[in-house]
């Protein structure tokens, strides 16, 4: 398994290990480059971190004005309906921190899939270059190993250099927007949350190596020239 392991006794501790990461490397973006780009997931785990982020004292030791919120991942539904991750993040978070309006990049969920993709896709290239170096990239991790919306069976590296694609989740039965394991990869920080033992025997298959990406799309997240970061709760290690 790539990266290292952040335990955490509860998910209560988990989120607040969460959101501390969250304001530790903000924070050190910010002083090296002026801004920072954090990339939101959706999900229980990450739900309970961003309401911590948009409280004190957390809320107030982040310059929320010199932020860029983009989103790993997207339902392909509006922005307004309750599978949104957009929603979702605006709920928890975005509504309650000074952030620009056009710092917030979301990604279309309401147009066709594909076009979506990729007008979302040349807006990172606008915004972060080519190559673009995310400072803090979170994930979840489903208990069949997908993440961000890359799914078991389907490989996680088509498309790679398109940075975002659309995919159809057969079991979900819809339609998803996903960051590509190329643009994940280059982020300096990437953070995979998870809590409950029904994940657990996902986990033990990745820290083992097993199965590969294709099983486990998780196994695609390594980072090329940053860290890689597991917050996990003690119910997930079995």
């Amino acid at each position: 398994m790539n990266g290292t392991r952040d335990v955490s006794p509860n998910p209560e501790t988990l989120a607040e290990r969460i959101a501390d990461a969250v304001v530790a490397v903000v924070g050190d973006a910010q002083a090296r480059q002026g801004e920072a780009s954090l990339v939101l997931a959706g999900g229980t785990t990450p739900r309970a971190a961003y309401e911590l982020l948009a409280r004190a004292p957390r809320r107030n030791a982040i310059d929320w004005t010199r932020v860029n919120i983009l989103f790993g991942d997207e339902r392909c539904v509006a922005p307004t309906d309750a599978d949104s991750n957009y929603r979702m993040a605006r709920e928890a978070l975005l509504a309650h921190v000074p952030l620009r309006a056009s710092a917030v990049l979301r990604m279309r969920g309401e147009a066709d899939p594909a076009v979506a993709a990729a007008e979302y896709a040349a807006l990172i290239r606008d915004r972060f270059g080519a190559t673009p170096h995310f400072d803090l990239v979170l994930l979840g991790m489903g208990p069949d190993g997908h993440t961000a919306s890359l799914f078991p069976g389907s490989d996680p590296f088509a498309d790679d250099d398109a940075l975002v694609r659309a995919v159809y989740s057969a079991s979900k039965r819809q339609w998803r927007l996903t960051l590509t394991p190329s643009a994940i990869n280059a982020a300096r920080t990437v953070a995979i949350a998870l809590a409950g033992s029904e994940k657990a025997a996902a986990f033990a298959a990745v820290s083992r190596g097993e199965g590969g990406p294709l099983r486990y799309p998780v196994e695609a997240i390594a980072p090329s020239d940053g860290q890689l970061i597991w917050f996990v709760d003690r119910s997930v290690l079995g």
